[in-house]
């Protein structure tokens, strides 16, 4: 499989064997609501949000941007990766003004989210409808997209509680992995295996855990949260990056490393992603509209201006 992001191609090789580029728009601006994706009308197109859960203005303020974008970019389903109702048991008011709420507009669009649970998060939100997890901590599903989108594009998510990897559980993704027929394969999940904020000591023994699985089995991307900032990594065993920014915010925490390609603590963000065929295309956009990361293609390379 060739896995290619804009003009950058890496082949399913050993991790010790790529030398992969990936070309980026870190730190630019690209005009505020400006959309850098293809836009392809047989592409799987979804949104990442992350520790977004606190009823906050910075939390609406997001949710009112992923709207704006919506409107033109109409991704079908939100991946949520943890952290997604503050804080422990979860009442009927903590769902209406954590979710319902900043979240409204899409939720009335007909947009899917899917859950995993996080460190701060009620394990009996597994039981919470629209968090779509059918009271499961782990689980597979196949993007809501329309018939053509899954004929052209064969996408596969799997959704993983990182806050309890038991045996169980990992048994359940090699098996599920190993079956699964997907040309792409996505694994979500709440803590980083790679991160250079302060949880990067931690995301070792999750990366010791979790990474072996990951490469055996070809998975492609993987997005987690807990981290209250954006990063992508550079390409190590797949394709990582970490979006806990759309209601939780630390400035400061996005240290530069070596293998952090792009990282942004700044202000709160969102992801949107699209994978075509052999291409995935993403981009983060910040609270105030503006494209903080993204791969870069013709329309995109007008109106930068730095931050």
């Amino acid at each position: 499989m060739l896995i290619v992001l804009g003009s950058a191609a890496c082949r399913e090789t050993p991790s010790s064997e790529r030398t992969p580029t990936v070309e980026s728009i870190e730190g630019s601006r690209v005009g505020v609501g400006a959309l850098t994706l293809p836009n392809h009308r047989a592409s799987v197109k979804f949104a990442v949000i992350g520790d977004s859960g606190r009823g906050s203005r910075a939390q609406h303020e997001v949710a009112a941007q992923m709207v704006l974008y919506h409107d033109r970019f109409p991704y079908a389903f939100v991946l949520i990766v943890g952290d997604n109702i503050y804080e422990g048991p979860a009442t009927p008011d903590d769902y209406r003004k954590k979710f319902e709420e900043p979240y409204g507009r899409l939720i009335d669009d007909g947009v899917k989210f899917y859950a995993v649970l996080g460190n701060h998060d009620d394990p009996q939100q597994v039981a919470y409808p629209l968090f779509n997890m059918n009271r499961e901590r782990y689980y597979s599903f196949a993007p809501p997209e329309d018939l053509l989108a899954k004929i052209v594009t064969r996408v596969e998510f799997f959704a993983l509680d990182s806050t309890n990897l038991d045996h169980t559980q990992l048994r359940w993704l090699a098996e599920r992995l190993a079956a699964s027929r997907a040309a792409w394969k996505v694994c979500f999940f709440h803590h980083p295996l790679y991160t250079s904020g302060r949880y990067r000591t931690q995301a070792r023994l999750h990366r010791l855990i979790l990474e072996p699985l990951l490469v055996e089995h070809g998975v492609d991307v993987a997005f987690s949260g807990h981290e209250h900032i954006y990063q992508r990594i550079t390409l190590q065993r797949g394709i990582h990056f970490v979006s806990g920014g759309a209601g939780s915010l630390r400035p400061g925490d996005g240290a530069p490393a070596t293998y952090v390609a792009s990282t942004f603590d700044r202000d709160y963000h969102f992801m949107l992603i699209e994978i075509e065929a052999d291409r995935l295309h993403f981009q983060a956009i910040s609270r105030a509209g503006y494209t903080i990361d993204a791969v870069p293609t013709p329309a995109s390379a007008i109106a930068l201006r730095m931050l």
